[in-house]
């Protein structure tokens, strides 16, 4: 039998803010590195294009040309040069589906792989372990050569993304049975937030230093082994950061236990199928559609000759994600899951159709003040899931039904994404605003939510049941 969390013997306050640092670290430079490539993907593809004689010629034509062709190209030649510019934008935008789709089945797989890990051999092991592995296979696409290449390795690092979440909020969770629910919920959500927030500054500011530090179809490797920063951090967690002392209380009983088979079967399967489809929700707005910033913001920016736009739109989208992802816990208690969901699910529909359709990354701050307003609004969910999601699964298997729940959205997410590389994706503002319609599939599936939470009032509000 498997205790309780209420019934264990917690850690001492070093222990508990230890646990919290290591999963705000962790998190943080997990963001760091899924926002890495959406980044960088214009720079990347472009960079690896240019140097393969199949393609070489036309990307240095369109790349000489983009910035030069008139609003209103009429002449023949002038068109001509449009038509490669626009070749140049469909075939960036099929990479960055791949990049999104590789990113999204990686991590689900990370999520099952590492849940299971978390819940075999422990919290601790299966967080230390999906850092090293995030940080090296990150800094190895720094030797890349083809977009192909890009491809895989992102898939493989994005394993250690994926593994990250449940570890890490199983881990905190467990740690800190007596404080607010909705408190702990939002600083994880946030973290992550503030690791892109954190990149972007990097890569704006970075080039003052050395043109060599510039994010530029010419300059990009130093992007990917950046990504090797946390790889320190997982040495850290592996020998400072004390296990759960739930998970070790339970331990005995988890030798002969099959977490994935439980969460697959009844009684767990309901709260499985149901925490897929929340979580498949945001987890599709996110990447299928807001992450069309980027690279169109790159593109814009090339124009133009705003080579740090894209870096810009990052981070003051990221600065919005983490006020939202923060607050997104506490909202759920205030006002009800089931209506925070179906309100973050309305704004963050009409907030990209209005971006998507009605703006420019040109236009100054009538485009960031909206993109700042969509980072808020659409990133709730990632202070409402680590709140929702790991109550409804028992301590025995609470990391693994936390990661198969969030995580296996993302296959549903990349499945949708990976049907847009079939298209011929140059208009990438049109993209994002097809995409974001999944919203309205999050206001129906609002209603789907159980009425009544499986934790108390109570556990929620971080005071012990009487």
């Amino acid at each position: 039998m498997t205790p309780s969390d209420a019934s264990v013997p917690g850690l001492d306050r070093r222990g508990r803010l230890l646990v919290l640092a290591a999963a705000f670290l962790g998190w943080m430079f997990a963001g760091w590195e899924m926002s890495l490539l959406p980044l960088a993907a214009r720079s990347v593809t472009i960079g690896l294009l240019q140097n393969d004689p199949e393609h070489a010629d036309w990307v240095q034509l369109a790349r000489t040309t983009e910035r030069v062709i008139p609003a209103n190209a009429t002449s023949e030649d002038d068109t001509t040069k449009a038509a490669v510019v626009e070749r140049l934008n469909a075939v960036v935008g099929k990479w960055f589906t791949r990049y999104i789709a590789a990113f999204l089945l990686g991590a689900a797989l990370g999520g099952w792989v590492f849940g299971w890990l978390g819940d075999r051999s422990g919290r601790v092991m299966a967080m230390a372990v999906s850092i090293v592995w995030y940080s090296g296979f990150t800094g190895l696409s720094a030797f890349a050569n083809s977009p192909l290449q890009v491809c895989i390795l992102r898939f493989i690092a994005c394993m250690g993304v994926g593994g990250m979440w449940p570890a890490g909020v199983a881990l905190v969770t467990e740690a800190w049975p007596d404080v607010s629910r909705p408190t702990l919920a939002g600083l994880i959500g946030m973290s992550a937030n503030v690791g892109i927030a954190l990149l972007g500054v990097v890569v704006k500011h970075l080039p003052a230093a050395s043109d060599q530090l510039q994010l530029t179809p010419d300059s990009w490797r130093w992007i990917m082994v950046a990504g090797l920063v946390p790889i320190v951090l997982g040495g850290w967690v592996w020998w400072f950061v004390p296990e759960s002392p739930v998970w070790m209380a339970g331990h005995s009983a988890q030798k002969n236990a099959t977490p994935v088979r439980d969460v697959l079967r009844p009684p767990l399967l309901t709260s499985t199928i149901v925490g897929i489809m929340l979580g498949a929700i945001p987890l599709l707005g996110s990447w299928g559609s807001q992450k069309w910033m980027q690279p169109w913001a790159g593109e814009v920016g090339a124009r133009i000759g705003q080579e740090t736009l894209k870096a810009d739109v990052q981070a003051i989208w990221a600065y919005g994600a983490a006020i939202g992802s923060l607050c997104g816990g506490w909202l759920a208690t205030l006002v009800g899951r089931r209506t925070s969901y179906f309100l973050a699910s309305l704004g963050s529909l009409l907030l990209a159709q209005y971006l998507f359709t009605q703006l420019q990354p040109s236009d100054s701050w009538q485009f960031m003040f909206p993109v700042f307003a969509l980072g808020i609004v659409g990133t709730i969910f990632y202070g409402w899931l680590p709140l929702y999601l790991p109550q409804m699964f028992p301590a025995q298997v609470r990391a693994t039904g936390s990661g198969v729940a969030f995580n296996s959205g993302r296959i549903v997410s990349a499945i949708l994404v990976l049907a847009t590389s079939a298209m011929v994706v140059s208009d990438y503002a049109a993209m994002g605003s097809r995409i974001s319609w999944v919203y309205a599939a999050g206001m129906i599936a609002a209603f789907l939510i159980p009425p009544q939470p499986e934790t108390s009032a109570s556990e929620e509000s971080g005071q012990p049941n009487s």
